[in-house]
């Protein structure tokens, strides 16, 4: 797209306030899964390392890392609380884990929280009421 004002000479931007974009498999070196472990949405990251002290970080692995200094979080705040797709988000992540930057605690099976007694439990706090 040229600019039909100045006679054509000045390529535009679509949206101005954009700039230069990186396309997003830039972000992974191509990659569209992550390398070693599947991130569920509600896995629960938290930090290792401080992203200061890992200069050869990118700034998408830096400004993950940061959040993840805040506590436990799950996969899908992370991706949201730095504006990246989550199939990025977990590729980027997968890469921070291999090389020790983060603990990944995965959800537990729904079926290791069923317990019939604590069904009986409720039944039976629910009959006393």
């Amino acid at each position: 797209m040229t600019d039909s004002v100045n006679g054509g000479a000045q390529p535009l931007w679509p949206d101005s306030a954009a700039g230069p974009l990186v396309r997003l498999y830039a972000l992974t070196r191509g990659r569209a899964k992550p390398a070693s472990q599947i991130f569920d949405l509600i896995s629960l990251v938290t930090a290792q390392t401080l992203p200061e002290h890992e200069p050869g970080l990118s700034p998408e692995q830096a400004a993950l890392l940061q959040l993840c200094r805040r506590g436990p979080q799950s996969v899908a705040e992370l991706a949201a609380g730095c504006d990246l797709p989550l199939g990025v988000a977990r590729v980027i992540l997968s890469d921070l884990l291999e090389f020790g930057h983060i603990h990944v605690r995965r959800p537990l099976a729904p079926n290791s929280l069923l317990d019939e007694n604590i069904f009986q439990e409720v039944i039976n706090g629910l009959r006393a009421l």
